[in-house]
This record gives C-alpha cells, structure tokens and sequence, in this order.
C-alpha cells in the first residue's frame, strides 16, 4: 500500500504487534541531544544521532509547545546557515520485497502555509494539511526495491521557522500468524474419548 494517512487518535496495539514492529530508525524522537527545558537549540546533522542533511532545531517544550512523544521535538526549518532547502533524511537496512510501515507526527509552527516533502522507498509526496493546536499522525507502507532506504523530510518554506518533527518511526510490518490446523480425524477421536467418559461417570454416580 504506497498511501499516507493521517489520524489524531492512535489506536493501541496488541503486545504481540509492538514487540514485532520494533522501530529501525534512529532517534525518531530527537531526545539524544540534550536542550534544558523551555529552551531550544539548533545542531548541525552530525551532531544529531542517526539523521543526515542541514541543520536541525530541537525544542524542549519552548512555548508551551509539548512535544508529541518524550520532551524534544525538532523543527525541520531550522536556525543557522542554510546552503539550498531544509533537508533531514536517515538511511535505514531493509530487505528487497520486504512490506515495511511508517509512521511520523507532524504539527505546523506559525500558519497554514508551512509544507514539506516527504519521501521513503517509492512514496513521495507533500505535506500540507497539519494543525497549529495539535500534533497529527502519518502512516503508511511502503515495499523495499533496495538494501538500503532512505526517510526523507525537505521542506517547501524559506526562513527558519516551520515544520515541526517528532515520533518518526519504520519498522517490518507484522506477518500475520498462520491459522492452526487440526486434523479432523483427531477432533472426532477426542471428542468421542469425552462422550465414553461422560457415559462412566453417569453409571458410577447412578
């Protein structure tokens, strides 16, 4: 399915579903670098664990803004010197005709104009419908053509503010369990096995 969607609820998944979708990006959650709280702090991308690109702005819940998973979240057109469009992208092992499922959270900073492109496998396309007040989720699947994808946020706005990242995640979407066959020679033996039981203790307690 080469579709991306958007949600404001996530709905729990079962155990069994989380322990098998363990995430394959690095630092989705931009918490491995440190900003005191009710602050931010802009890095270059060789600062910040598992992404590549320009710079990258974290935000530790400046303004009141809560991030949408942990306590950072980052800002796509981020401060600092900029060569051509604000760009993060991370690299990821995938398997060739292996099913994977993405997944981001995505809120617009200033106005309803603020977009970027996004890109994974063989998706590509523009987001521009986010909320000012509240952080939306983005899913979808992709099929892996390679050894090796690549994630991509770029974004469409000039300046240093807009954009807002957090919670990105890829992992192998889950194989469904085979059903458990039972043969039916052996579910007619078990069941008559109970019937002669039953018929025993009927005559012991008669």
């Amino acid at each position: 399915m080469n579709f991306l969607t958007t949600a404001v609820l996530v709905v729990g998944l079962s155990l069994w579903s989380v322990a098998a979708q363990a995430t394959l990006i690095i630092n989705g959650g931009f918490e491995a670098n440190t900003v005191a709280k009710n602050n931010w702090k802009y890095f270059s991308a060789t600062q910040v664990a598992g992404w590549e690109g320009s710079n990258i702005e974290i935000w530790h819940g400046l303004n009141g803004i809560k991030a949408a998973e942990g306590n950072q979240h980052a800002e796509l057109n981020a401060d600092g010197s900029n060569k051509g469009a604000w760009e993060i992208y991370q690299n990821f092992a995938t398997e060739m005709g292996k099913t994977y499922d993405f997944s981001f959270m995505y809120r617009a900073r200033a106005n309803n104009k603020e977009a970027f492109l996004f890109s994974i496998g063989d998706i590509k396309t523009t987001v521009n419908n986010h909320s000012l007040g509240q952080w939306l989720k983005f899913s979808g699947s992709f099929t892996a053509n390679s050894l090796l994808s690549t994630i991509r946020f770029t974004s469409l706005n000039s300046g240093t503010m807009g954009n807002f990242l957090d919670d990105v995640q890829v992992s192998a979407a889950p194989v469904q369990p085979q059903g458990v066959q039972v043969d039916e020679a052996s579910t007619i033996s078990v069941l008559a096995l109970g019937l002669v039981l039953l018929a025993l203790r009927r005559r012991r307690a008669a």
